[in-house]
């Protein structure tokens, strides 16, 4: 087992974190996603997913050692246990419309062995909406954003921009006026039918290619 999630609980001190990831690195293995949290004033939480771990049990019992280290747990990755995400951003009616048949196609798709997940943000505002495009490229494991709205441009498409510079994410926009339409991979004017091409468009169980449907629009 050379890939793994780990999972440490250990005392909220300065430096434990370095410490950890400096024997990490002394051990040749490559950290690949990390997060931390804080779970009361005494102790803290961090995920780690890991590449290069040749001696699992090893490893765990270095950790272990630390003083500091609570305990440790090894779990499945995230993208095995929650796969590709897709995010859907705009107002409350548009984004229930659209999750509702990504949901249902994910279902469809997911009990085959597919792994999606979908997320969802209803937001007001060019400013918010902005941001909130602009932090999916942010987000780990992101394959798809649907823009759900009705009117959307300006910062919104720059924050498309931003984020297509780095990443290979999927857009799907609702037909909607607005310059965001001119920048989507997708236009859709059904908000469900949104919802499910976008899982299509992901999924490894779907025969469905967006490069063969060009700029269309439905």
């Amino acid at each position: 087992m050379k890939e793994i999630a780990i999972n440490i609980k250990a005392q909220n001190k300065p430096g434990v974190l370095r410490d950890i990831t400096d024997m990490m690195a002394k051990c040749g293995i490559n950290i690949t996603y990390t997060y931390l949290f804080m779970e009361n004033i005494q102790t803290a939480s961090i995920y780690m997913e890991l590449e290069c771990v040749h001696n699992v049990e090893k490893f765990i019992e270095n950790i272990k050692n630390f003083k500091e280290v609570i305990s440790v747990k090894v779990h499945r990755s995230m993208g095995e246990i929650y796969g590709k995400r897709i995010i859907i951003i705009g107002g409350g009616a548009q984004v229930a419309m659209v999750a509702q048949g990504a949901i249902t196609e994910s279902d469809r798709h997911n009990i085959r062995g597919e792994r999606i997940s979908v997320d969802t943000i209803p937001l007001v505002g060019e400013d918010e909406l902005a941001e909130a495009v602009s932090a999916v490229g942010r987000l780990p494991r992101v394959e798809a954003l649907v823009l759900a709205g009705s009117l959307m441009g300006g910062k919104i498409s720059r924050a498309i921009d931003e984020i297509r510079k780095d990443h290979d994410v999927l857009i799907i926009s609702l037909n909607m006026p607005g310059s965001v339409t001119e920048k989507a991979d997708l236009v859709v004017t059904d908000p469900v039918q949104a919802g499910v091409m976008a899982v299509m468009a992901v999924a490894e169980t779907a025969i469905f290619d967006i490069k063969k449907i060009g700029k269309n629009r439905f």
